[in-house]
């Protein structure tokens, strides 16, 4: 008995039981659709929390002001500003592997163009800041040296601002009034989207920390030259763990900080706080193949019920077929090739299930998908290797029956 003969022989006993059949592959149906939809919306999820990290910048520290004691008095952490424009500058001179060393100086207040306004963030930055969060200008150019040594009255403007001032047009070369001061447009920031706190990044506009200090955030942060924190970029391959350290030590000597004392800075390092989010995205993401998996393994073993009960009640098929001069090899393909087919045939059911409800949730729930070939590909195998482990024993069963105990079968 050839293989063509096989899969033809395979394929008339089970659409002699359509119904049987068809109800044999829900399990595996089920389970391959489930792993499919979980696959693609953990690692939907899995991106697009990467994403909003990597927005903020990569391999970057950001350097907060921390508790302080006045008086007696513990204050909160950031209830004083205890960075200045001198500690950026000794990090970036003083620190093996710094990229960029970007002060601070952070604001609202509300942008005035013609009869339109806006009222967003304000940053009071210097040459590193870009840098140090990876950002770019889409249209025009940055702040030059003559811009932030000489309190240059210009800006840069993020996409949320120029659609709501400008109607999304390119604002280069238009003039705003922020707290009344006329500030030229110089260049549009490409866009950031939100970042993992939920927050609108493009809602800012940038303009040179000298003129923040000076004409739009007060005098007395000018003559302290003090910032509110300070964004630390390492370079590739830096050990962000030691640079943290260093610029801890630093900082503590700058600032005279005796051992035993409280740090009056924080430190957070971002790197961490994306490689945890990707290792839980990752995990989530695993434990929902896991228990889409137990799907699987239901399907598998109703494949292997259907196909005992089809060994039952084929008992005398099979003992004529043996007396005729067919080989067990042959009993054995057949209800091999039976089991292979339904959990194929279920498999590519599920694929396609599993897509259409990953995509339905996509449009309904507003949730990023990503589908993966290699996850379409190892559900179809998956499908077959259930269909083998489960189909060997009902086809070896088969298999190891006599004619004449088969003939007697009623």
């Amino acid at each position: 008995m050839n293989h063509t003969d096989t899969f033809a022989s395979a394929l008339r006993s089970l659409r002699s039981n359509k119904l049987r059949s068809a109800l044999t592959t829900l399990g595996i149906v089920i389970g391959i659709a489930a792993v499919i939809t979980m696959l693609a919306v953990g690692e939907g999820a899995r991106r697009q929390v990467a994403e909003q990290l990597k927005s903020l910048g990569t391999n970057l520290m950001l350097v907060l002001p921390g508790t302080v004691t006045a008086g007696g008095v513990r204050l909160g952490s950031g209830s004083r500003n205890t960075l200045t424009e001198t500690d950026a500058e000794a990090i970036r001179n003083q620190i093996s592997g710094v990229v960029a060393a970007a002060p601070i100086l952070r604001g609202s207040g509300q942008a005035v163009y013609g009869n339109l306004n806006w009222a967003t963030q304000l940053y009071g930055i210097d040459a590193d800041y870009l840098a140090a969060r990876d950002w770019t200008v889409a249209h025009g150019r940055v702040f030059d040296e003559t811009d932030l040594r000489g309190g240059a009255k210009v800006a840069l403007v993020g996409e949320t601002v120029a659609q709501m001032l400008f109607g999304g047009t390119d604002p280069t070369g238009q003039t705003v009034r922020i707290k009344g001061v006329p500030f030229t447009i110089i260049g549009l920031l490409g866009g950031k989207g939100q970042n993992a706190m939920g927050q609108d990044q493009d809602d800012i506009i940038l303009i040179p920390i000298s003129t923040a200090r000076g004409r739009i955030l007060g005098q007395a942060q000018g003559r302290l030259r003090s910032v509110n924190n300070i964004n630390v970029k390492m370079a590739d391959g830096s050990d962000m763990q030691a640079a943290e350290a260093e610029v801890s030590a630093l900082l503590r000597q700058r600032h005279r900080i005796q051992p035993g004392q409280d740090d009056d800075f924080n430190i957070r390092n971002l790197s961490e706080l994306v490689a945890a989010e990707q290792a839980a995205s990752s995990a989530l993401s695993g434990l929902l193949a896991a228990i889409a998996s137990v799907s699987l393994l239901v399907g598998g073993i109703g494949i292997m019920n259907i196909m005992l009960v089809s060994v039952t009640e084929r008992t005398r098929e099979i003992g004529i077929r043996l007396a005729v001069g067919a080989r067990r090899r042959d009993i054995l393909t057949q209800f091999m090739v039976e089991a292979v087919i339904l959990s194929l045939l279920g498999g590519l059911v599920g694929v396609a299930l599993g897509i259409g409800t990953s995509l339905t949730v996509a449009r309904l729930l507003a949730w990023p998908v990503v589908f993966q070939a290699e996850a379409i590909l190892l559900a179809v195998a998956s499908a077959s290797a259930v269909g083998i482990f489960f189909g060997w024993y009902p086809a070896r069963k088969a298999a190891r029956l006599t004619p004449v105990e088969a003939l007697r079968h009623d």
